[in-house]
């Protein structure tokens, strides 16, 4: 999967929405506000509980899932998957002195990934991408990375700008149950997004 002009694209954005709001918050991400941030995070972290578990953050930006998750359960081993190398700098600074928090630099799509309990995407699956096949491949590689679980989101609504696009909830989750018998759809908590779980 030749994903390098998408890459490329993406890798624009973010570098321009840093040079207009600097490379610390969400607006850099290209998240509306914190809180449309948070509302995701609150619905992946009901995936299960993560306590003693491993997680991968798939386009884990700064880290900002980690620091979510944290707050919540105890001893995770957590990886972030982050080809940015701004974002990467960034969340590698902030997390230096947290034990079981490491980072890497990769496109979660095309490089090969460790195997976690856990994997998860957030914001990071809704970019436009040339291929018509993109999202379930992206979903298959991601699943296959999971030792129990794998927990995305995804725009069912949005203003076409050529970058962002949405889905059809029922197209997904008719593929994801087609790699699993235990996929679960959580739909209750935006107007705007909903959240996949994809359990072993």
């Amino acid at each position: 999967m030749n994903t390098s002009p998408d890459s490329e694209a993406i890798f624009q954005y973010h570098r321009y929405m840093i040079e207009l709001h600097g490379n610390q918050g969400t607006a850099a991400l290209g998240w509306r506000d914190q809180l449309s941030q948070t509302v995701r995070f609150k619905a992946l972290s009901t995936i299960a509980n993560l306590s003693g578990h491993s997680v991968l953050d798939a386009g884990s930006g700064y880290g900002d899932l980690c620091s979510y998750l944290l707050q919540l359960y105890s001893n995770i081993t957590y990886c972030g998957v982050e080809q940015i190398p701004e974002l990467l700098s960034q969340a590698t600074h902030r997390y230096k002195d947290q034990p079981n928090v490491s980072f890497i630099q990769a496109n979660f799509i095309t490089d090969t990934l460790p195997e976690t309990d856990y994997v998860m995407a957030s914001g990071s699956l809704n970019y436009y991408n040339s291929d018509p096949e993109f999202i379930f491949k992206a979903i298959l590689k991601l699943y296959s990375h999971c030792k129990l679980g794998l927990g995305f989101n995804l725009l069912r609504h949005v203003i076409p700008n050529g970058l962002i696009v949405a889905y059809n909830a029922d197209k997904i989750m008719n593929y994801c149950r087609s790699l699993c018998n235990h996929a679960q759809l959580k739909d209750d908590y935006s107007d705007e997004d909903f959240t996949i779980f994809m359990y072993r």
